[in-house]
């Protein structure tokens, strides 16, 4: 039986684009809220949501086309943008950007499809799908989050205060100390956040530099984010939570129950229950998709140069401490993101040779624990309270073994393959003693 074609591929993401952008409108529409359709028209004519989110659109898109095109468009992009900006300032005093990627990126679609054939025309279009399916992605999350708070008007936020015991309080430790280190500290870890896709957008385009010429890697960032994307929002719906400072500190908007986050930790409830919250506030908690994506930034950086490493693993260390020092996110949610993480990357990869076999296990195994760690906190809350020296190390070795297992299946280097290194540079024959595997 043959495998689907890559344009087949292409056609269903697309279809489903569609079905979800129009459903998600008429479900916004029904209930007074914005939806994708306008916010995309937004980003055409009016003031654009995101001033990142299209020019990284544009700049994925832009791995696709020889370099002459991509500067004559990063060129007319930065034109229009300007001429929309002055347009805005003047007549409404805002300041945001963002239209000039999303005019040219459509206008070069258009070329590209009328105007170029062949090879070079379907590497063209493969890129400018990638950049349109960014931004469409980020449209229809941005809906989704209004919708969790719709479908699910109580949160189990008590639950999680609980299990994160087992953690040490991770979120009121590190609230604290961000606190403590004053609005600069805040103010780095605030744009680290917010600009999650712009360090998502300098590793893709590394990866991705090539393509004009060496063709269409088997995997790379941008896959990873749209599976994580698929996947994790669905999630809100079976785990409601809100997140720390929203549930037990001042964003509550009276719903909270009371002013704990970070100086205080509140008093501890060995009946939890769901709680009743507002209309409005997302339930993105968990799993926490900023972790997922930061490290799925850090994975996919391991392989670049040192400055792109570098790069990876502040964004992976300044997203962490973000989430948790906004009162964004409670331990576990990092946890349940990191799984969802290694997991979708382990469906994604292929594995070093001769260890094809681990896929399977390490998919499961992330879904048993992935599953395993929101039952716990959902039924074995209190227990994960009383006894947090038997949970807490529990769950972070499970976590650790799991990355380990990763890491030798994807990135661990065979000794055959050293040793094949070491002969190919002596050009002498190597005994076998080095043996079949390493690391």
């Amino acid at each position: 039986m043959r495998a689907p074609s890559t344009r087949t591929w292409a056609v269903v993401i697309i279809a489903l684009a569609v079905v979800l952008m129009v459903g998600l409108q008429i479900v916004a529409s029904v209930a007074r809220f914005p939806g994708p359709l306008g916010s995309l028209l937004n980003d055409y004519v009016g003031t654009p949501k995101s001033a990142t989110v299209p020019w990284v659109g544009l700049g994925v898109a832009m791995v696709g086309v020889p370099t002459r095109w991509r500067i004559s468009a990063l060129a007319t992009a930065v034109a229009v943008d300007a001429l929309f900006t002055i347009e805005r300032l003047l007549h409404t005093g805002i300041f945001a950007v963002g239209n000039g990627p999303m005019i040219v990126l459509t206008g070069l679609t258009l070329v590209v499809w009328w105007r170029w054939n062949g090879a070079q025309r379907a590497t063209a279009l493969h890129g400018i799908a990638l950049g349109f399916l960014l931004i469409v992605a980020t449209k229809i999350a941005d809906t989704w989050l209004d919708v969790t708070a719709i479908a699910r008007p109580r949160v189990l936020d008590e639950y999680v205060l609980l299990a994160d015991h087992a953690l040490a309080q991770p979120s009121w430790f590190v609230g604290r100390a961000l606190d403590a280190a004053g609005p600069a500290a805040a103010g780095v870890l605030h744009w680290v956040y917010i600009e999650l896709p712009l360090a998502a957008a300098v590793v893709a385009v590394y990866q991705l530099r090539n393509v004009t010429t060496d063709g269409w890697p088997r995997h790379y960032l941008v896959r990873t984010f749209l599976l994580l994307g698929l996947i994790g929002p669905v999630i809100y719906v079976v785990f409601p939570l809100v997140g720390p400072n929203y549930a037990f500190g001042i964003w509550g908007g009276n719903h909270e129950l009371g002013l704990y986050w970070p100086h205080a930790l509140p008093p501890l409830d060995m009946s939890p229950g769901p709680l009743a919250f507002d209309h409005t506030t997302p339930r993105n908690c968990m799993p926490s998709m900023h972790t997922a994506w930061a490290l799925a930034v850090f994975i996919h950086s391991r392989r670049g140069p040192r400055w792109l490493r570098w790069g990876g693993a502040f964004w992976l260390v300044g997203t962490l401490a973000a989430t948790l020092g906004f009162g964004y996110h409670y331990g576990v949610d990092l946890v349940a993101g990191a799984v969802l993480c290694v997991a979708v990357e382990s469906v994604l990869r292929e594995p070093v040779a001769g260890r094809d076999r681990l896929r399977v296990p390490l998919v499961a195994g992330g879904a048993v624990l992935f599953t395993g760690l929101l039952v716990c906190c959902r039924y074995l809350a209190p227990e994960m309270a009383r006894h947090p020296w038997l949970f807490g190390p529990s769950i972070i070795g499970l976590l650790v073994v799991y990355c380990a297992a990763f890491h030798a299946a994807f990135f661990a280097r065979s000794r055959i393959t050293i040793r094949e290194s070491i002969a190919s540079n002596l050009a002498v024959p190597l005994p076998n003693r080095l043996g079949t595997e390493y690391g």
